[in-house]
């Protein structure tokens, strides 16, 4: 290990693979969100519930794989962990781009143009057949996916110190909004180019080509990640500020029994984490996955359109401004002298009041588009941001030894409130559609996105209610009670 009195700065070499990686994560679930409406479901003669059920699926399975693969990632390590993770997600979003010829297959017909033209029973043949392959690719995306975050914020614990995890972890983080932002610009003019030279209906290559990404950032990480206490990159004097806090790190380094899962559900401090991650990670899931659809069903913009590529993008930009959340607990802690915990409340509870606009975004959408855009644009970096610092909530309370199973936790409640929504808004906006459903001067479509959108708004102040009354003050797990 190199010893020099200037301290390195490796660890943000590692925050930098961590965005990466998270980034690739987000693109690939983004491939389906944006394909499906104008380039899948005339193909396949998807209604909304069928994709809402594709969704449920890939949450559900997401959000149990996140249980087992935080525990998965304790006993593997971290760059061991992170490699089959990668590997598994980057197949599985590969995978998709054969569910065509599946279909086609399956129902012995011969080409696009005959599932395209299906009408009756046979298009429903189509469009159940399809279902089924769509959810099969998205289980395997699902599995691997669930490892990013526990990995994640692994790696975090291992490389920064308690006070600027949640700025490290608002970075990487980030990789999320980019991913989505970037997603929009290309997903859908890749889609609509190999369509236009006739490579299938061109969403096929979109799948394949954004998969791949996960296979080189694969190679990246075998080449650069080492524990810090074993990286020639880090130096003595960085590797001392890693390790600043020293009671926490000493006790982490004695070897202790696995910690069953029963007596990690005994906690509060688990509860706290797990109800408010149910409460609020739905509201992210819905941005990513229907905001596409809101542009094109309320604003009658397809997905390729310049302005609704534009609309997204902007949305995703003002995401970005989560970083700045993920600095604020330190500031905090910089300017009060108080714990890290309490001041994340603090900067938590900020975060939990911006998304009370999107209330009043709908109905601002009658004058412009531009209105709801940007609120939600806003209310998605809140999330971000309250997202980033409920990651390091974990690190607070619990030792690093626990922070995958724990962090994996934390996923299940995510991937429960994703499915719960995405099932939910599939079927609903069916039903608003079908009934004329009237809501505040809204009918239809509109009414069904407006009600959804209410509960996007007040979802964080119930979520930072339920984590202040179970664990008001900082009241960590000792290495010693487990």
């Amino acid at each position: 290990m190199t010893q020099t009195n200037k301290k390195t700065s490796f660890r943000w070499t590692i925050c930098a693979l961590l965005f990466a990686a998270t980034t690739v994560n987000y693109l690939d679930r983004q491939v389906l969100s944006l394909t499906w409406k104008d380039f899948i479901a005339p193909e396949f003669h998807w209604t909304n519930a069928d994709y809402g059920n594709i969704a449920a699926v890939f949450s559900i399975i997401y959000a149990i794989a996140n249980l087992l693969s935080g525990r998965f990632i304790d006993w593997m390590g971290t760059r061991k962990g992170y490699l089959w993770a990668i590997g598994v997600w980057s197949a599985g979003a590969c995978a998709h781009a054969l569910c065509g010829i599946a279909t086609q297959w399956s129902l012995d017909m011969h080409g696009t143009e005959e599932m395209i033209k299906a009408t009756g029973t046979v298009a429903t043949m189509v469009a159940t057949v399809s279902t089924y392959f769509f959810i099969a690719a998205r289980v395997i995306l699902g599995v691997g996916e669930a490892g990013n975050f526990p990995a994640a914020v692994k790696v975090t614990a291992e490389y920064f110190p308690m006070k600027d995890r949640a700025y490290a972890t608002s970075i990487f983080n980030a990789g999320a909004t980019v991913g989505a932002l970037v997603a929009p610009l290309c997903i859908p003019s890749m889609a609509h180019y190999f369509r236009t030279i006739g490579w299938g209906n061109g969403w096929e290559m979109a799948f394949i080509l954004v998969g791949a990404l996960g296979f080189v950032w694969m190679g990246f990480w075998l080449f650069v990640y080492k524990k810090p206490e074993e990286s020639k990159h880090v130096n003595e004097a960085e590797l001392a500020y890693i390790n600043q806090d020293a009671a926490q790190t000493a006790a982490a380094q004695q070897p202790k029994a696995k910690v069953p899962l029963s007596k990690i559900f005994g906690f509060r401090q688990t509860w706290a984490i797990f109800l408010a991650k149910l409460i609020t990670d739905g509201v992210w899931w819905f941005f990513l996955f229907w905001i596409p659809a809101y542009v094109s069903d309320v604003h009658n913009l397809p997905s390729h359109h310049p302005m609704a590529m534009t609309l997204i993008f902007v949305i995703y930009a003002l995401t970005l401004l989560s970083i700045l959340g993920g600095k604020l607990p330190t500031i905090i802690v910089n300017r009060t002298g108080q714990n890290a915990y309490d001041a994340r409340l603090k900067a938590m509870l900020v975060f939990a009041v911006i998304p009370l606009l999107v209330l009043v975004s709908h109905p601002l959408g009658t004058i412009s588009y531009w209105f709801p855009i940007v609120i939600i644009g806003l209310a998605g970096a809140a999330h971000q941001s309250w997202s980033a610092n409920l990651f390091s909530v974990c690190s607070d309370l619990f030792p690093k030894r626990m922070l995958g199973t724990i962090t994996g936790i934390n996923g299940l409640a995510g991937g429960i409130s994703s499915f719960a929504i995405n099932k939910f808004s599939g079927h609903f906006l069916d039903y608003a559609h079908a009934s004329n459903l009237q809501f505040m001067g809204f009918e239809g479509k509109d009414s069904g996105y407006f009600i959804i959108l209410c509960y996007c708004a007040v979802a964080y102040i119930a979520g930072w209610a339920v984590l202040k009354a179970l664990v008001p003050k900082y009241n960590p797990i000792e290495n010693e009670t487990i």
